[in-house]
């Protein structure tokens, strides 16, 4: 499969917007570590649970019932792929704080997936502005290959972070390390610091 990776003159042009030693395609590569899952809405849940003074769980209607946010963020992939403009829409990570009341000493956040995948993160990283469960992708539902039915996006992370096939979330008073983490990826994974591997 093809990229369409830009190279020369497009150093410069996206440079300010591209971290160290990535190159910005035009495609959207699929990365998967094992078979793709396929959640069905009619059955999908999102849980909240953990160091919280209640634990929720929504339905796909009840999720979509939410305020919805869309976002156009660059993405950036531990390999080296860097996919620029991509248009999100979901429920903020914020709107849904709206909701939780994490408990004393919760300060991370384990999203636990379909397919077994997670991965940890701070209440800080996630608080960002632009953080979502992303339900569509350029205007369509998000495919399966691409975390469908939901998804989380933290942009200004490497892309491993915004897990997909997301199921629900996890506070926790202590960090410990997800899915990719515990095989030698780096805790956090700042694109700019190029914290690719622990």
């Amino acid at each position: 499969m093809t990229l369409g990776i830009l190279r020369g003159k497009d150093k410069a042009k996206y440079g300010d917007r591209v971290p160290p030693n990535q190159k910005v395609t035009e495609g959207f590569p699929v990365l998967t570590y094992g078979g793709t899952p396929h959640a069905d809405t009619k059955d999908w849940k999102f849980g909240v649970v953990g160091l919280v003074e209640e634990e929720l769980s929504f339905t796909w209607d009840e999720f979509l019932a939410l305020p919805q946010t869309t976002i156009t963020t660059d993405i950036h992939c531990v390999t080296g792929w860097s996919k620029l403009d991509t248009s999100w829409e979901g429920v903020a990570f914020r709107d849904l704080m709206e909701r939780i009341v994490p408990k004393r000493g919760s300060s991370y956040v384990m999203v636990h997936c379909y397919g077994g995948y997670t991965t940890n993160l701070s209440l800080e990283d996630l608080m960002a502005d632009n953080v979502l469960f992303a339900h569509h992708h350029n205007g369509e539902p998000l495919a399966a290959e691409h975390g469908g039915p939901c998804r989380l996006v933290v942009p200004h992370l490497y892309f491993w972070k915004s897990a997909k096939w997301v199921r629900g979330i996890q506070f926790v008073d202590q960090d410990s390390p997800g899915f990719w983490e515990q095989y030698g990826y780096h805790n956090r994974g700042d694109p700019w610091n190029e914290e690719r591997y622990a």
